[in-house]
């Protein structure tokens, strides 16, 4: 959606659409959950937030203090809005604004979460129409709902933060976000939100870039992960905690890449990292990426990773994983998102050089492929999952499996294969399978005790 280059922006959007994060409580009267209103499609090619719907409201981007394509410096001073929907400052038509050591305080509501989630609407720094802002030092503060601390939005819109903090207690307040195509870069930016549906770092509508270097990021807000993804976003030597809520949620075909970084956080239903499709129209369909190299990742509640209505890929390389759950992945279609019967989770989990711990299972609409290479190890039971080691991996098996394929190209011996360690236990492989072909339909004797059998 183009929004048109003047100073008081009208933004139609629909009432009542999807919020960012993934809504874990029930959905509105007479919605499934996920869905658009039920008088209302969405078309394939409509611009982002509209539904069909005939009722539509409108909404003005205004800031208190206001930069009009216009080139600006500020230092030490104050910017504050008490009003609603009001950003305190409001950058647009190509303008620039430097600021160093800055003072932001906004107090104001929202009239509309989604505008606010979409186009920034009463954000705290709200940036867009091919703008730029660089702020170092100082802080913001944001107490209002749907009251973002630093937002861009649209094609060419930048933002650059360093050595500062960013704290948003209201509901819908994230720390920064970043929408329709703009790009944020943050370098020692500390940020902790607490209101409901309030990610730290996050991309929304129309998609983002966001790169993080350094900081403390934290979250306790209900549905607030550490980090929420329908963009790019990339983290290095950050350590972001998140309270009650998932560490990190991809949706649709967007990314997550973490280097020497330390997640925490988790939940019971959907685990630490979560990856999926909610078709609210907050970010196309496609393959979603997880990747994290160094650093660490503890899990405080559910499965270490939790895949459903989508395809995924998940990166670990090097990564001190700890968690108190007995899961690693899970595979599998809920009543929440997608069309039953259509809506399992596809994983391929690429391990290198990494100790991984814990159960991997798929339901029957399902899939995980665990490729374990260069020194890994998993510890666990596989249920419909697949496993490919390399010659320098190990399978420690901890309870009664079944494989849908293994492939394990230096491991098979006569009657027995190494690489994994049975403990007595038995796995069952699917000799139909044409990956199993070099299995031959024969049984195997395991390390330490145990057998892997054809079904």
């Amino acid at each position: 959606m183009t929004i048109p280059a003047i100073l008081a922006v009208l933004i139609c959007i629909s009432p009542g659409m999807a919020q960012q994060e993934p809504p874990l409580g029930p959905p509105p009267d007479g919605m499934s959950q996920g869905s658009i209103p039920p008088n209302g499609t969405v078309p394939a090619n409509a611009p982002p937030g509209q539904t069909g719907q005939d009722a539509q409201s409108s909404y003005t981007l205004s800031g208190a203090f206001t930069v009009d394509g216009e080139t600006k410096l500020a230092e030490n001073e104050v910017f504050t809005s008490d009003k609603t929907d009001t950003s305190a400052i409001y950058v647009t038509n190509k303008g620039t604004l430097t600021l160093k050591n800055p003072t932001i305080i906004t107090s104001g509501n929202t009239t509309s979460n989604d505008a606010s989630s979409f186009y920034g609407l009463n954000g705290a720094v709200l940036v867009n129409n091919g703008s730029s802002v660089s702020i170092s030092g100082g802080s913001i503060t944001t107490t209002g709902t749907g009251a973002n601390g630093v937002i861009p939005t649209g094609e060419g819109t930048t933002v650059t933060l360093s050595d500062m903090n960013i704290t948003a207690s209201g509901g819908g307040g994230h720390g920064v976000m970043a929408t329709l195509g703009a790009s944020l870069t943050l370098t020692n930016v500390d940020i902790t939100t607490s209101g409901k549906n309030s990610a730290p770092i996050a991309t929304d509508r129309g998609s983002g870039t966001v790169t993080v270097t350094g900081g403390k990021i934290r979250s306790s807000g209900i549905d607030s992960p550490g980090i929420y993804s329908t963009g790019v976003i990339s983290v290095t030597d950050a350590d972001i905690v998140s309270t009650g809520a998932e560490t990190a949620v991809i949706e649709g075909v967007n990314s997550i890449t973490l280097e020497n970084s330390s997640l925490t956080g988790g939940v019971a239903k959907t685990g630490g990292v979560m990856i999926y499709q909610s078709f609210s129209g907050d970010a196309e369909i496609g393959t979603g990426t997880f990747s994290m190299s160094g650093g660490t990742l503890n899990i405080t509640e559910g499965p270490a990773f939790f895949v459903t209505n989508t395809d995924a890929v998940i990166y670990m390389s090097s990564v001190a994983l700890s968690s108190v759950s007995d899961e690693l992945v899970r595979a599998a279609a809920t009543q929440r998102w997608g069309t039953e019967g259509k809506n399992g989770g596809h994983v391929t989990f690429h391990a290198d050089n990494q100790s991984l711990s814990g159960s991997v299972t798929a339901d029957d609409i399902s899939s995980v492929d665990m490729i374990l290479q260069n020194g890994s190890t998993l510890s666990g039971a596989l249920t419909h999952a697949s496993l490919t080691l390399d010659s320098r991996s190990t399978w420690n098996v901890t309870g009664n499996s079944n494989l849908t394929f293994l492939v394990m190209p230096d491991g098979i011996t006569g009657e027995s294969i190494s690489g994994i360690i049975g403990n007595g236990y038995t796995v069952i492989y699917d000799a139909d399978r044409e990956e199993n072909q070099a299995l031959g339909g024969k049984t195997y004797l395991l390390q330490n005790g145990g057998v892997l059998k054809p079904e």
